[in-house]
């Protein structure tokens, strides 16, 4: 089949991610926890979109866009939405990882994490039965420092159960929903609804867009992805667009700390098998914060679910948005507060152009959110599984 949509990422000249000049003209909500992120994200074409993200605590917005490669038929112009996760995550680990050591005066002389995130879907689309699942996660820890082997393994566990992140893996959270089709506010039907006001509709957020200079390359195309074996996994196109599924997806992440304190990190798209991009993170403000690009993921994720439910049914959506609202708490280590991360349920406002009815409309939302992994990644309790190697 041929790629959907035109490749809008590709010919616009602009630089895929940026951090944003104006970001005190944008919204953000209220921190309950710690840190809230505010993330606004458009359709531009096919599975093209556009995010913006905006945290309270630190008060940056930066501007992402995410594509899909062959296996959904997209232009490979930028990174998937799963990788935002992985990349993410894997750098809230590290983040945990170092500020612990440094609370126990524990040096640490190399750290590489290699980390993989397991994803499923199952069922049939016609039939409305697919449903996007979550596995645990893997990280390897690649490390040199003079603890024992005992104190290394209770070390990183606790290391890990710090990051915000465990708030989202840790029980079973069910997002909340809003729900407009064409500027009207509808009931939810199956989604669970969003007890608070429908916020305004976000298109205006991406007009007025300044960039900050920067001299980084927050995101590259490496190239593609060295292979491996992955149980149930799949490499061929379209494979996501396949009507009746049984797959396992594997997104990996590889991240190493920089001579500059910057976070650099390699995704690893071993199944649907892709192209690998490397990006950066740091804490400080001059690349995306963990929290940021978790959040960005877990949008673009969920708005992926919305293009290929409508592609696949051949339904009118021609234009579609969201605002979705994360709240964490500070990480155990690096936020100094002793105590696992913690996260409230994600809350996300949906706007629809449609010419569909308003039972396919709340279809579209219903099936979106059944579908879409990182959803599932909230609504299941996870565990990281570590293994550990001294080099």
């Amino acid at each position: 089949m041929s790629t959907l949509g035109e490749d809008i990422i590709g010919s616009s000249g602009t630089a895929p991610f940026y951090k944003i000049a104006n970001a005190d003209e944008i919204d953000s909500p209220a921190i309950r926890k710690g840190d809230a992120l505010r993330t606004y994200v458009r359709s531009l074409s096919g599975f093209q979109k556009e995010a913006v993200v905006r945290s309270s605590k630190t008060g940056d917005a930066w501007r992402f866009v995410s594509d899909e490669g062959p296996y959904l038929n997209g232009h490979d112009a930028a990174c998937c939405p799963l990788a935002f996760l992985s990349v993410g995550m894997v750098a809230s680990f590290m983040n945990e990882i170092l500020a612990y050591a440094e609370q126990k005066n524990i040096e640490i002389r190399k750290l590489k994490l290699i980390q993989d995130n397991y994803y499923t879907m199952k069922g049939s689309m016609p039939r409305r039965t697919m449903v996007g699942g979550a596995e645990n996660i893997e990280l390897q820890v690649e490390i040199d420092c003079d603890l024992g082997d005992d104190e290394l393994s209770k070390f990183l566990t606790e290391a890990t159960f710090a990051s915000p992140l465990n708030g989202l893996m840790r029980g079973q959270l069910d997002s909340l929903f809003k729900l407009a089709k064409n500027g009207t506010q509808l009931a939810c039907d199956e989604a669970t609804e969003l007890s608070s006001d429908l916020l305004p509709d976000p298109g205006n957020v991406f007009t007025a867009l300044q960039a900050l200079s920067s001299d980084l390359l927050f995101m590259d195309k490496v190239g593609p992805t060295p292979k491996k074996e992955v149980k149930g996994g799949t490499a061929t196109g379209s494979s996501s667009l396949s009507d009746e599924q049984d797959r396992r997806l594997n997104i990996g992440a590889v991240a190493v700390m920089r001579e500059d304190g910057i976070k650099d990190i390699q995704q690893m798209q071993y199944s649907p098998y892709g192209t690998s991009f490397r990006l950066l993170s740091s804490e400080d403000g001059r690349a995306p914060d963990a929290n940021t690009l978790i959040s960005a993921g877990i949008a673009f994720c969920f708005m992926t679910q919305f293009g290929r439910f409508v592609s696949m049914l051949k339904l009118d959506l021609p234009d579609y948005r969201i605002v979705q609202d994360s709240h964490f708490s500070l990480g155990g280590a690096s936020g100094n507060t002793g105590k696992p991360g913690e996260a409230d349920p994600l809350e996300t406002h949906v706007y629809l152009e449609t010419s569909e009815s308003d039972k396919t409309a709340q279809e579209m939302l219903d099936i979106s959110e059944k579908t879409c992994f990182l959803h599932a990644f909230c609504r299941t309790d996870l565990k990281t599984k570590l293994k550990i190697n001294r080099v």
